[in-house]
């Protein structure tokens, strides 16, 4: 490895340590200098949902919809009554 490209490489690690410096203590970094990547981050990995879990999470709301249904038909008719 040459002297200039080791030089180059520990200028782009000083100015992407500067920029996540900045970002930790508030500060917009204004504009980047070249060869700076932007800061990378791995998403979550996302969950996998069975069959049945998908099936145990519909019938739950099922009933749940239906409680809330029941309760406003109960609310509907008394506002109903007191009207007339």
């Amino acid at each position: 490895m040459q002297v200039s490209q080791i030089l180059t490489e520990i200028d782009t690690e000083i100015a992407r340590l500067q920029e996540a410096r900045n970002l930790l203590a508030g500060e917009s970094a204004g504009h980047r200098s070249r060869g700076v990547r932007k800061l990378e981050t791995k998403a979550a990995p996302r969950r996998k949902l069975t069959a049945e879990g998908r099936r145990k999470i519909s019938e739950a709301m099922k009933r749940r919809w239906a409680e809330r249904k029941k309760q406003a038909g109960g609310k509907a008719a008394k506002g109903a009554a007191k009207a007339k």
